[in-house]
């Protein structure tokens, strides 16, 4: 809850249709608007808003934090406009601050076998490490969605995953065989051990309760030290953003790879695809005669 309750009213309606995370991104953004106006959103003017967005770039927040911040208040003075409180959204022509679009970073292919096999051993634990690299690097998994994974939700005869995505989509994931290998070794020599709880997840801490975000953060980073990786470089989306390199790499269309990942906009699985023409390109030049750079 929030000291407004105009913005209670706009949170409450979002519970109903948003993902948790986004309605408690809402909460601190309007937050923090709220603290800069010192009084409610709801009877700010467009000149308000524009000198809190001035505010922001002085403060130097990321152009990522303040476009966020304006999308939220956007989707305040919609629902304003929806209940009838506002007859305009004073938020619609703040000017949204140009972001970098960045080339996602990947393993390469070696790198991740090396990953995988870092996680070797019979040991309860060790067996579910496997298991849970197996998926993410094999499904292109959000952390979120393998972590919120039930025994149910995979079929290891039929080789598939059944995720909850963003927006609570639902979506189904085709795995490799490896993965299914880890998995079965897990759910029969690991996974007994740990569920001293009789939990629903698949996948459980060493005291028999759900593997949280956090918890397989600190297992990629372990495994990556083994692997003789950098630990700080490798996170539970740098096995995601492998996946997709890799499957268009491999000669995957852009289309299925778009449904495998569960992104609404096309535009969005396309980032992987230059991924994949600067690899090749840096390949080019290393391996061709006529290509090389002279020393």
């Amino acid at each position: 809850m929030s000291a407004d309750p105009t913005v209670d009213s706009f949170l409450a309606l979002s519970t109903t249709r948003l993902a948790p995370r986004t309605v408690d991104a809402y909460r601190r953004d309007l937050g923090d608007v709220t603290a800069f106006l010192q009084g409610s959103p709801a009877a700010a003017t467009p000149d308000r808003l524009a000198a809190y967005v001035a505010h922001m770039r002085a403060r130097g927040l990321a152009a990522t934090t303040i476009a966020r911040r304006i999308a939220a208040l956007r989707s305040f003075y919609r629902h304003q406009m929806l209940i009838g409180v506002r007859v305009d959204n004073p938020a619609a022509d703040l000017e949204l601050p140009r972001r970098a679009r960045t080339l996602p970073r990947t393993l390469s292919p070696g790198e991740a076998e090396r990953l995988i096999e870092a996680a070797s051993g019979t040991a309860p634990r060790a067996l579910r490490d496997r298991a849970l690299v197996e998926l993410m690097y094999g499904a292109g998994l959000r952390v979120s969605e393998a972590v919120g994974l039930d025994r149910s939700a995979v079929d290891l005869d039929g080789r598939l995953v059944r995720c909850l995505g963003k927006g609570s989509k639902e979506r189904v994931v085709p795995i490799g065989r490896e993965a299914v290998e880890a998995l079965r070794r897990y759910l029969a020599r690991g996974r007994p051990y740990l569920d001293r709880r009789h939990r629903p997840e698949l996948f459980l801490n060493a005291q028999g309760g759900p593997l949280t975000r956090a918890g397989a953060f600190l297992i990629l980073r372990k495994l990556a030290a083994t692997a003789g990786l950098e630990p700080g470089r490798v996170h539970p989306h740098l096995l995601r953003h492998s996946f997709a390199t890799h499957l268009l790499e491999g000669g995957a269309d852009l289309r299925s790879v778009q449904e495998m990942l569960g992104h609404a906009d096309l535009s969005t699985t396309e980032r992987y695809t230059h991924v994949s023409d600067r690899r090749r390109r840096e390949l080019f030049f290393q391996a061709h005669p006529h290509a090389r750079k002279k020393a």
